[in-house]
């Protein structure tokens, strides 16, 4: 059996009142994110259409590793300083590659 990792994505909308707060607390993120043990890639986007829309892709070695990120002091720090500026909650989703 091969070994897959875990592709997640993760959509987060902020109020337009909050936008610019929320975008510096998201980049925060990924310089330690990417740092993690198990962290194969780590990627910030902004909807060029849409500046209130925001989506990480990130990829894990496993759903393991994958949770443990959500434990770490920078996200916690993070979901508590974002969840007031959310437009609505996060939408976050796992995938694997279909072979």
């Amino acid at each position: 059996m091969s070994h897959q990792t875990i592709r997640v994505v993760a959509r987060v909308a902020a109020r337009p009142d909050t936008r610019v707060e929320l975008e510096a607390i998201l980049r925060a993120l990924v310089p330690p994110t990417r740092q993690e043990k198990g962290c194969i890639s780590y990627q910030l986007l902004k909807n060029a259409a849409d500046p209130c829309d925001f989506v990480f892709v990130e990829e894990w070695v496993s759903e393991t590793v994958m949770q443990a990120h959500l434990t770490t002091p920078h996200i916690q720090k993070a979901f508590a300083q974002a969840g007031p500026l959310l437009a609505r909650a996060p939408e976050v989703s796992s995938y694997s590659i279909l072979d």
